[in-house]
């Protein structure tokens, strides 16, 4: 077994124990735990309809990070997933629809839909709520109650409400990154990393996202930027503290950690063996 497959990760929908039978499925997701960084293995595309709490996501794109007034459409892959429970309801709720690419495809051939395919791919999209998608969770929630069977000859219907009104509200090329796929590896470790040089993740993180054992993340790391990923890391936050501190946002000693260092010594030493300054100094002459 490789060790990129001695990785834990929860499947979805796969681990949550209900019917996979169709292409489209529907399940009411609750949880009374704060989750960190949980790393999630999408089968299908995914629509959370938050309830309660917030979520975070970092996969391919940039990080996203709604609450109970937003839901998202997540692409099938993998992806880490932060889960924060309300302050005031005390759990993190939400409701899960599943679909594949059948899916999408059956949708844009039955309703004569044209995708831009010069639009960028991106992982994640948010919408905001309104009162049609409040009501329309609302009825999902209601459809879950139904005996499986009666649930299971709806979805399709319900899938393709939301579609349409999406579609009609927003256009259809977000759906553009649900049917397609970007074979290129190497292309899509640059696309992962750079979205993610401000992010404080692990290497073992990194390489999840990208499909990649660790240590085969760290061979193609080191061949695309001709240096280790934790001394590009650091450099990129170096070169970000660096326009926090010349437009004057933080103060040096509120930047240390967040440029990932332990201690404040340590942040300016290697600010100033880079910028030849100190970050006080550096600050004074912007």
């Amino acid at each position: 077994m490789s060790p990129q497959n001695q990785i834990n990760y929860t499947n979805l929908p796969d681990d949550l124990g209900i019917s996979l039978n169709g292409n489209i499925q529907v399940f009411g997701y609750k949880n009374l735990q704060n989750i960190h960084k949980s790393k999630i293995n999408l089968s299908k595309h995914t629509i959370s309809f938050l309830r309660a709490g917030s979520k975070e996501v970092i996969g391919q794109g940039k990080a996203k990070k709604i609450d109970s007034s937003s839901f998202l459409i997540m692409k099938s892959g993998k992806c880490l997933m932060t889960e924060t429970i309300s302050n005031s309801n005390k759990f993190y709720q939400s409701t899960l629809l599943f679909f594949d690419n059948e899916s999408v495809l059956n949708f844009l051939e039955k309703y004569r839909l044209k995708l831009n395919t010069k639009t960028q791919e991106k992982s994640f999209y948010v919408f905001d709520y309104d009162e049609f998608s409040q009501q329309y969770v609302n009825g999902l929630d209601s459809l879950l109650k139904l005996p499986v069977k009666t649930q299971q000859q709806l979805f399709n219907t319900k899938f393709e409400e939301i579609m349409l009104y999406l579609t009609n509200i927003h256009g259809s090329n977000f759906l553009n990154s649900m049917v397609q796929h970007a074979d290129d590896r190497l292309s899509k470790l640059t696309h992962i990393v750079d979205n993610n040089k401000l992010n404080r993740l692990t290497l073992e993180e990194l390489a999840f996202l990208c499909n990649m054992s660790t240590s085969t993340f760290k061979r193609e790391f080191f061949k695309l930027y001709h240096r280790s990923p934790m001394k590009w890391f650091l450099e990129q936050r170096l070169n970000h503290t660096a326009i926090l501190l010349r437009t004057h946002q933080k103060r040096p000693i509120d930047l240390y950690e967040q440029a990932g260092y332990e201690n404040f010594s340590n942040f300016v030493q290697a600010f100033k063996k880079k910028f030849g300054l100190t970050p006080k100094q550096y600050q004074s002459q912007s």
